[in-house]
């Protein structure tokens, strides 16, 4: 039990406050399904406590990041026959919130459960988040809480600025962190055998010569 929860249960209001978070719990399940009925699927919006969170439009150095990532994992995973790779307007249905990350990927267990008209999702194995001005609050805070308690066992986000990868890989309930700059080796434990130059995330070129080696 939470250490607040167990404050709160010890107050004699305690019951008034509890009538007052289901009647809060139960609007704001009202409102997420309103969401997913209402919300138009041309823009990117996520669910977050309670909040419908519109993106705005990406700059350009984050696009070709996320392409040449997209590009690398879906070459990759493809050949090697190992599940999908989902970019963003992939709905994940976590327990509370409902995210579209830039980039995540199923193993083959759970991709094959999926059907071609399905629009949420379960938890991912793998995800990747590229780190913005409007962004950057939700992908270390509560993504990355949510991310861990759900128990996703990688989580990437990408530094566009400082040019790194956070990778946060989850180990006995807790993820764990690793900074990789882009002149060191990015190595995924999730999707086996996946390896690349750091580099290949941000510079263009050097992602052409590593498709070469993976196509």
């Amino acid at each position: 039990m939470y250490k607040e929860l167990d404050i709160l249960y010890q107050l004699p209001e305690f019951p008034r406050i509890l009538a007052e978070m289901q009647e809060k719990w139960k609007a704001e399940q009202e409102k997420r399904n309103r969401f997913y009925n209402e919300v138009s699927e041309s823009v990117k919006a996520e669910f977050i406590n309670g909040e419908i969170i519109i993106h705005s439009p990406v700059t350009l150095k984050h696009n070709l990041i996320s392409q040449n990532l997209l590009l690398l994992l879906k070459i990759y995973v493809y050949k090697h026959k190992l599940g999908l790779v989902g970019i963003e307007k992939l709905l994940i249905r976590l327990t509370r919130n409902d995210y579209e990350p830039d980039i995540c990927f199923f193993g083959n267990e759970k991709a094959a459960a999926f059907t071609p008209e399905q629009k949420l999702f379960p938890a991912p194995d793998f995800i990747i988040e590229i780190a913005s001005e409007s962004t950057e609050k939700f992908d270390r805070g509560v993504k990355l809480k949510d991310y861990e308690l759900h128990c996703i066992p990688e989580y990437w986000i990408i530094d566009t600025v400082n040019e790194t990868i956070e990778q946060y890989n989850l180990t006995k309930d807790k993820y764990q962190k690793t900074i990789i700059s882009k002149d060191q080796k990015l190595i995924s434990r999730i999707i086996n055998g996946f390896e690349i130059p750091a580099g290949a995330v941000f510079n263009e070129s050097v992602c052409r010569e590593v498709l070469k080696e993976i196509i």
